[in-house]
C-alpha cells in the first residue's frame, strides 16, 4: 500500500519557484509585495497590463482570442490561504478541474501544493507536470477501472470514494493489481448552501455526489471489511463560490462525528479529513470573503484533532488571475439594441451561457465612451453571448477586450464547436510572458479523423 506522506503536510510555508523572476529571487527580502488577484491586471501607459506587460503587445504578438494569467497573482492567493490555515497540519491540494494548464500546475508544485484530480487524464497531467501519486487525491462519481488502476500503479495518496458500489469495483481492481487501495469516503454532508447557481452545489442532500449522509456509517463497515481497500479518512465537498462559513462548520462537525462512530469498534483509524474546497471569489463588486476568519474557523473546529488536513482550493487560486483577450470584429444594431461582435464566444468561454455568469469585460484602451450592449461571439447559437445589456467600453472594430476573472473555469471548458480552433493559453512573469499552450490550428481540429476506413464486418 502506498505510505501515508506525511511531511508535505507542512505549517502554511509557502515559496516560489523557477518562474519567479531572477532579480526578485535575489532581492526577494526587499522587493514589495506581489500583486494579488485584485491588482495583478492593471492600467498601465500602454493600456491593461498584466503585472509588468501590456496585455495590448500580446494581443499584437500572440493575435486573439488568447488566456492570459499572472503567475504572481497565483502564487499569491496561495500564500493568502496556506497562511490563514496557520499552524494546522494541513497541504492545499489545488483542484485541477478549475485550470489544467501544465504551467499553471507546475507553479503550484514550486508552491507546495498537492492536487484533487477527477479523471484518469488529470492524473496523466499532474505526472506530466512534475507531481508524484503521494501527491494527489482522486476524486470523481464515476471512475473507470482503467482509472483506478492508472491511480493504483501511480500511488495516489487517496481515492474519495461515493458509492458503495465504487467501494467494492476499487476493491475488485485492487486485488487484481495486488495492491491495497488508500480511501477517504466522500459523505455528503446533506446542508443548506446558498450559492450563486444550483449547478455549484454539491452538499445539498438529493445531489449525485457523495454517499448519504445516513449510510456513511454502514457503507465505512464496508470498507473496513474489504480485503484490498484502507479506510483512511473522510471528505466532503459543500459546493462553489461558498462566502459563508457555516456550511463548512456544520459539516465538518457532521464528519468528525461519523469519524468517532467509525473508530468506536477499534478497527479503523482515520488519518485525513478532505474538507474540500469552493472559496469564493470577486466577479463583479461582491464583497470579498474573509479568508482570515475562514482560517480560524476551520483551526478552531479541526485544530486537536490530530488529523492530516486536506483543502481543496480551484477557482480561488486561479479565478481572477486570468484574462480572456478578445478583438472587436463588427459593431451591429438589431431590434433597437446594440450589439458588440467579438472573435471570443461560447467556444472560449462557456460560463455565462451555462451559468448565466457575470464577467467584467473592459476595453484594453477605454477611449471614455460607454454604451449598453450586447457582447456576443461568433458562433451559429443564439446562447452564444459574453454579455447582455451591459454597460461597457463603446468599443469599435478593431479594439481589444479584456475578459476578466476567467482564470477558472475558462480555457479548461473551451470547446471545438462550429470547428474552432482552441485558443493559447499565455503566462505572465513579472515583466516576461510565453505561451504555454499554443493555438490549435486547422489541421487539429481533424488530426483524430481516419480518411482510409478500417471497416468492421458485424
Amino acid at each position: 500500500m502506498p505510505q501515508v506522506c506525511t511531511p508535505v503536510y507542512k505549517r502554511g510555508t509557502v515559496g516560489k519557484g523557477v518562474l519567479t523572476p531572477l532579480a526578485a529571487k535575489a532581492t526577494a527580502s526587499s522587493s514589495p509585495p506581489e500583486p494579488t488577484a485584485a491588482t495583478a491586471f492593471i492600467a498601465g501607459p500602454s493600456g491593461l497590463a498584466c503585472e509588468q506587460v501590456p496585455l495590448a503587445r500580446i494581443a499584437d504578438e500572440i493575435g486573439t482570442p488568447a488566456y492570459v494569467y499572472s503567475s504572481a497573482a497565483v502564487r499569491e492567493q496561495y500564500r493568502i490561504l496556506s497562511e490563514a490555515v496557520g499552524n494546522l497540519r494541513h497541504r492545499l491540494h489545488y483542484s485541477v478541474k478549475a485550470n489544467s494548464s501544465r504551467a499553471i500546475l507546475e507553479l503550484l508544485r514550486e508552491l507546495g501544493a498537492g492536487l484533487d484530480i477527477v479523471s484518469g487524464g488529470e492524473l496523466y497531467r499532474a505526472l506530466k507536470a512534475g507531481f508524484k501519486g503521494a501527491d494527489v487525491v482522486f476524486s470523481g462519481v464515476g471512475k473507470t477501472e482503467r482509472e483506478m488502476e492508472e491511480a493504483l500503479a501511480a500511488g495516489v495518496l487517496l481515492f474519495n470514494v461515493e458509492s458503495e458500489e465504487e467501494l467494492h469495483v476499487l476493491d475488485r481492481v485492487a486485488l487484481r493489481l495486488g495492491m491495497r487501495a488508500p480511501v477517504a469516503l466522500r459523505v455528503n454532508p446533506e446542508v443548506l448552501v446558498d450559492t450563486p447557481h444550483p449547478y455549484t452545489r454539491t452538499g445539498e442532500k438529493g445531489m449525485k455526489f457523495g454517499i448519504p449522509f445516513d449510510e456513511a456509517l454502514a457503507v465505512a463497515a464496508t470498507a473496513i471489511a474489504l480485503p484490498n481497500i484502507d479506510l483512511l479518512g473522510l471528505d466532503m465537498h459543500v459546493g462553489s463560490q461558498i462566502s459563508q462559513f457555516a456550511p463548512y462548520e456544520v459539516g465538518i462537525k457532521r464528519l468528525l462525528h461519523l469519524r468517532t462512530e467509525i473508530e468506536r469498534g477499534g478497527k479503523a483509524k482515520l488519518t485525513h479529513l478532505d474538507i474540500g474546497g469552493g472559496l469564493a471569489v470577486t466577479y463583479n463588486a461582491e464583497t470579498e470573503v474573509d479568508v482570515g476568519k475562514f482560517g480560524e474557523v476551520i483551526r478552531e473546529i479541526v485544530g486537536g484533532t490530530g488529523l492530516n488536513i486536506i483543502i481543496e482550493p480551484g477557482r480561488f487560486l486561479v479565478g481572477n488571475a486570468g484574462v480572456l483577450l478578445t478583438r472587436v470584429l463588427y459593431r451591429k444594431r438589431s431590434g433597437g439594441k446594440q450589439f458588440i461582435i467579438t472573435d471570443a464566444g461560447m467556444t472560449e468561454l462557456l460560463r455565462p451561457s451555462h451559468y448565466n455568469a457575470f464577467h467584467r469585460i473592459e476595453a484594453l484602451v477605454p477611449n471614455g465612451r460607454t454604451t449598453v450592449a450586447d457582447v456576443v461571439g461568433p458562433v451559429c447559437e443564439s446562447g452564444d453571448f459574453l454579455a447582455l445589456d451591459r454597460q461597457v467600453d463603446d468599443a469599435a472594430p478593431g479594439d481589444i477586450l479584456a475578459v476578466r476573472s476567467t482564470g477558472a473555469y475558462g480555457f479548461v471548458m473551451a470547446s471545438n464547436y462550429n470547428s474552432r480552433p482552441k485558443p493559447p493559453e499565455v503566462l505572465v512573469d513579472g515583466s516576461r510572458f510565453a505561451v504555454v499552450t499554443e493555438r490549435e490550428s486547422y489541421a487539429d481540429l481533424v488530426r483524430g479523423e481516419r480518411a482510409d476506413l478500417d471497416w468492421r464486418e458485424s
